[in-house]
């Protein structure tokens, strides 16, 4: 991220005007301060929209992935510049739901553009009965079904050649990074929503 010299940005504050008045007519100390005046403008323009630049929907692109850092947000320079925004935005709010089905479904949609569907709670149980008998193990197995979101102007960010292919390793990885270690994932890629026979199982 750098902050150069803009062309024919005029600084708001040119020295040259401050200066004492013997040398508003001094040509020489004049250009000398103008080349100073070049290098400044892009200096106090960004401290006069500094606001802007902590607001990742208004943020200069290269500021971005800068502030996807202060936040533990995904960020990837080859995404689409809306969804890298989306992404930097909601980080915050997705570290609220961090191991929960809510939270994996949310960073898949917002990380790779896929609707999700997934059950199996990586084998949690508990009984409400004092000193009763203990629960049927659960499935250890966690089943994530992925399918391609459609209509959409930040889904159709992420949709990268015509057929809308979903990307089978990358959703696996992000499924492993997101998921309990102790709990074992199985991803499965579909072409569209599930229906009510495959069903919810």
């Amino acid at each position: 991220m750098s902050r150069a010299a803009v062309p024919s940005l005029p600084s708001r504050h040119p020295i040259g005007e401050q200066l004492p008045a013997l040398y508003a007519d001094d040509d020489f100390a004049q250009r000398f301060t103008a080349g100073l005046d070049t290098v400044l403008a892009p200096v106090f323009t960004t401290l006069d929209n500094l606001p802007s630049y902590f607001d990742p929907r208004l943020a200069p692109a290269d500021f971005l992935a800068w502030l996807a850092t202060w936040v533990g947000g995904a960020d990837d320079p080859r995404w689409p510049l809306a969804l890298r925004r989306e992404a930097v935005a909601g980080a915050v709010e997705l570290h609220r739901w961090s191991g929960t089905r809510r939270g994996l479904v949310e960073a898949l949609r917002l990380v790779l553009g896929v609707s999700a569907d997934i059950t199996g709670d990586g084998g949690a149980a508990w009984s409400s009965t004092a000193g009763g008998a203990l629960p049927p193990a659960p499935a250890d197995e966690v089943l994530v079904r992925v399918w391609p979101r459609h209509g959409g102007a930040a889904d159709s960010a992420h949709q990268v050649d015509e057929a809308h292919q979903v990307d089978a390793d990358r959703v696996l990885a992000l499924v492993r990074s997101l998921c309990p270690v102790h709990t074992i994932c199985r991803v499965e890629v579909l072409p569209g929503p599930p229906t009510s026979e495959e069903g919810r199982q």
